[in-house]
């Protein structure tokens, strides 16, 4: 890595007030044009993501077919995902970044092309879905990574909490504007948007520097590097822990999202515009919880908070699930993806803080694959959402994942000396850098 790359961030947590500390990370001219690439992808998938929903319901008109649709993300994102990060690990991280972009801008361009000729037929969306899996295992390990490159372990908090942030604003923003265009230009031309936001995304990463490995990242072989990163899960308990436990809510509810159609067209009558105002205000939520996260201390009692994020996440969304009227599930929802969002932004953050950068590509697939698990889940969600129905499905998951947690805490010595565990963890970080 090229040491006079990354520079250290000044005053993460000082300064005059709250605000400047919750945006610290933006000092820094190569996080920002990070960031914007990031939020103009983030827009684009997130806007796609209702308007995939949409013709996939309008095609089938089945909940199972959306889960099959999710699910068909999740298979190669899996068996990839640890593939992505040895080579996250081992070539330059901005290209990789930028390859698979372009592998997506091309997938999502067939897809529209089928769409606007009446040849579209649901095969080709589990497909393209299953492109999209193969992509996201080694743009993303390389994404997380690039950010600890820039910013460096103290302040890495604010950066990934900003990052977070970003992403959840465009949960609010993606699917608005999908919710209002496709009314007014049809799921052809709402889906056309997103693809230009992608062309967008790509080209800010020009503004980021390069990020080449480290020096010798290649003397291994492939099959090495990958057996490496799983020794050192194997080796390193706490790591494996929080990965286990970050993706808990993610496998059980997380899933949710995808059935929003099922209750806004099934259980609420709202629509289109229902759709897009339910993903909106989960997106404020999780934008929220973001903030909360970039303005709060980086060492003080991070287990605690975790634990009662999840607890909250899981029983407001069994509330929203149990909701017989939309108006009444708009905050639910909401609070439960504050709580969702500072519960995987905490433990995420954690996990990057642990580990050494020599491996931090492959750590990075690990939580590469809990975004897997999420459309992995959906299936089985799907299966329950159609036989029983949708809130029953959502309510269960929610139930389990109270139960699941709580197990988790009480039966981990490991998970209960995370907060002894980071705060060492940064302390080395600041002896490193004097």
């Amino acid at each position: 890595m090229n040491p006079g790359w990354r520079r250290p961030t000044p005053g993460i947590g000082a300064g005059p007030g709250r605000w400047r500390a919750a945006v610290a990370s933006l000092e820094h001219r190569q996080y920002r044009w990070l960031f914007a690439s990031n939020m103009a992808f983030f827009l684009a998938m997130q806007g796609q993501m209702l308007v995939r929903s949409m013709i996939t319901f309008e095609l089938t008109s089945s909940p199972l077919d959306l889960g099959f649709v999710n699910f068909a993300v999740a298979i190669p994102m899996m068996i990839m995902s640890p593939f992505g990060g040895v080579v996250a690990d081992r070539f330059e991280r901005r290209r990789l970044i930028m390859l698979g972009q372009g592998a997506l801008i091309l997938s999502e361009l067939l897809v529209v092309a089928l769409l606007v000729t009446g040849q579209l037929q649901f095969w080709h969306l589990v497909a393209t879905a299953i492109i999209m899996g193969c992509v996201f295992p080694f743009t993303m390990p390389a994404r997380m990574a690039i950010v600890v490159n820039i910013i460096g372990k103290r302040g890495l908090q604010n950066a990934m909490a900003l990052s977070m942030g970003g992403m959840n604003a465009t949960r609010i923003l993606g699917p608005t504007l999908s919710g209002f265009l496709v009314p007014i230009l049809g799921l052809s031309g709402a889906f056309s948007i997103g693809i230009v936001l992608y062309v967008i995304a790509l080209l800010c990463l020009l503004g980021v520097h390069r990020c080449p490995p480290l020096q010798g990242a290649r003397d291994l072989s492939v099959g090495r590097d990958l057996a490496e990163g799983f020794r050192y899960i194997g080796a390193n308990r706490l790591v494996l822990v929080l990965l286990a436990f970050g993706i808990l809510p993610m496998f059980l509810a997380m899933p949710f999202q995808t059935l929003l159609v099922v209750f806004t067209e099934d259980v609420w009558a709202v629509g289109s515009r229902g759709l897009g105002l339910l993903y909106a205000v989960s997106g404020l939520g999780g934008l929220l919880g973001s903030i909360y996260v970039a303005q709060r201390a980086e060492t003080s009692g991070r287990l605690g908070v975790m634990l009662g994020a999840l607890v909250g996440f899981a029983s407001f969304l069994l509330a929203f699930a149990m909701s017989p009227w939309f108006l009444l599930a708009l905050p639910l929802v909401l609070a439960a993806n504050v709580f969702s969002s500072v519960f995987g932004t905490l433990n995420n953050t954690a996990i990057q803080i642990l580990i050494p950068d020599r491996v931090r590509g492959r750590v990075s697939s690990f939580l590469m694959m809990s975004f897997g698990i999420t459309p992995l889940g959906t299936l089985p969600m799907a299966a329950v959402a159609e036989s029983f129905g949708a809130p029953v499905a959502v309510a269960g998951a929610s139930v389990l994942v109270i139960a699941v947690g709580l197990l988790f805490y009480a039966s981990s010595p490991s998970l209960r000396s995370v907060d002894a565990r980071t705060r060492e963890a940064l302390e080395n970080e600041d002896l490193e850098q004097t």
